[in-house]
């Protein structure tokens, strides 16, 4: 089995939720040689590992970002092409029993026959690339592990790679993620046709953030024009919407821009877990969207009394900006896992922007005396008497010298004479 990392087809029918969000393939790192095929392709089920640490995990401190919780007891659903429970760094994450599988199961899919509805057939390997960013097991030979190490997965199946999914289905396995008490939720697909907030999604969204759920959506694909248009689900109020960042915490060109985006996480060179074993290398805004979805899950683990909408505003509160607030392409900023886990000042509200750099202080008004006091004039006086006493010494002395002066050069001259 292989998946083409290039972009897929757009969606075209109505209500019909884009396949997932992969980019451009990915050029591999240094290591991933073993992970991709000479036509670019990711292939598996596949034994070979990435050895090296992505470059998204070597700019956190994870010691730090770890030293209180690893994301133990917090329930995350992915709702994507399946999650497989065959990789060893998956196998301890997933809960297949709390899984559904909202498609019928395909004849030459690997696991047809077998009876398996739990949402760990995973034909495509794209849900099981977004559950490993947020919580793939630590394993040895690899660097890669996931944000929330010790979170748990609830695998729902609700689209593959003939955009079997639609807006209906979607709506439907988030009702099942409530039903299984998720957490977080994490979308990595998008549709670019209007929905309003009464269509079935956009109730669907209403009822999960409406049982404190933090709902977690990807932005798409479609940015490469950078015209602004909205995504759905990520459009929704209350969805966290992400879109993706390069190295150099930029918008990634494909990355859809919008007024809706909250943040942005690393999209680029994106290294997780495949179906069967080991880890391949993609890009996409869905890759984006699992890495904030893993803040967001050692956070409801580190202050569980807080609020969902709390937990957003946070992530994008204590987000690398870029600009003092939010813009369209990488909304409050790219997002600071050890950041956002420092709460210290307690849960805030919404996300605001930066104070400016401090004014300097106003100049002191110059004291102006309409009139002076007698002590004033006393001293003016008093000023100007010395002054004219001494112009006149200054005077006195000058004639006196002058007079001499005078007088010794008329008595050389009697004496010449």
């Amino acid at each position: 089995m292989t998946y083409r990392t290039t972009a897929l087809l757009a969606a075209a029918l109505t209500g019909l939720i884009a396949p997932p969000s992969a980019a451009h393939a990915a050029e591999p790192p240094v290591g991933a040689e073993t992970a991709l095929n000479g036509n670019g392709e990711c292939t598996f089920p596949m034994r070979k590992q990435i050895a090296d640490t992505p470059w998204p995990l070597q700019r956190v401190l994870l010691d730090e970002l770890w030293q209180d919780t690893k994301g133990k007891g917090v329930r995350v659903a992915v709702i994507d092409t399946g999650v497989d429970d065959v990789n060893p760094q998956l196998k301890q994450a997933v809960d297949a029993s709390a899984g559904k599988d909202f498609l019928k199961p395909d004849k030459d899919s690997r696991d047809a026959g077998r009876g398996k509805t739990d949402g760990t057939v995973d034909d495509v390997g794209h849900g099981t690339k977004v559950a490993g960013i947020i919580a793939a097991r630590p394993r040895n030979g690899t660097g890669f592990v996931g944000l929330a190490p010790e979170a748990t997965i609830i695998p729902i199946r609700q689209n593959d790679e003939r955009n079997s999914g639609k807006s209906n289905t979607m709506a439907q396995a988030i009702d099942h993620a409530i039903a299984e008490e998720a957490d977080v939720i994490n979308i990595s697909q998008d549709t670019t046709q209007p929905l309003t907030a009464q269509s079935d999604l956009g109730r669907a969204v209403a009822r999960a953030i409406g049982n404190d759920i933090v709902v977690v959506a990807s932005a798409g694909n479609d940015g490469i024009k950078g015209e602004l248009k909205k995504t759905y689900p990520a459009a929704f109020d209350g969805v966290l919407a992400v879109a993706s960042s390069d190295r150099n915490n930029e918008r990634a060109p494909f990355s859809q821009a919008g007024d809706f985006v909250g943040v942005a996480a690393p999209g680029v060179d994106i290294v997780s877990t495949v179906p069967g074993g080991g880890q391949c290398v993609d890009n996409g805004t869905s890759f984006s969207a699992p890495y904030v979805a893993g803040v967001a899950a050692l956070l409801r683990a580190k202050y569980p009394k807080w609020k969902a909408h709390q937990v957003v505003a946070q992530i994008e509160q204590t987000a690398e900006r870029s600009i003092n607030g939010r813009d369209n392409y990488v909304g409050w900023g790219v997002v600071d896992p050890v950041r956002a886990l420092d709460g210290a000042a307690g849960p805030i509200e919404a996300p605001t922007p930066d104070p400016g750099p401090p004014k300097p202080p106003a100049p002191e008004p110059a004291h102006l005396a309409m009139t002076e006091t007698p002590q004033e004039r006393d001293e003016r006086l008093a000023t100007y008497a010395l002054g004219v006493a001494g112009v006149l010494v200054a005077v006195v002395a000058g004639t006196a010298i002058v007079v001499r002066d005078t007088g010794r050069r008329r008595r050389r001259y009697v004496q010449a004479k």
